[in-house]
């Protein structure tokens, strides 16, 4: 409950209850497959945590792509393809 407070409804104004039920819905799966928890060794629970990238040519290819969430409060970061 804190986090969803601290990383969602403190830095965002909600209109009404539509604009709240849809903020919490995003905010859910952001943090169920995509934020990082420590106690699950940065994993997210509903995602595994991809080995480690240790060949020093592909992590100067690495893509990155960024999507932002809720307008720009949430960010989820991937791999493109």
């Amino acid at each position: 409950m804190r986090s969803c407070r601290r990383d969602l409804l403190d830095r965002c104004l909600i209109w009404n209850e539509r604009h709240l039920r849809h903020a919490l819905r995003e905010y859910e799966q952001f943090y169920n497959q995509h934020r990082a928890h420590q106690a699950l060794d940065q994993a997210a629970p509903l995602r595994v945590v991809p080995g480690p990238i240790t060949d020093p040519g592909r992590i100067a290819a690495l893509n990155i792509r960024r999507r932002d969430r809720l307008g720009g409060i949430l960010s989820t970061y991937s791999h493109a393809a």
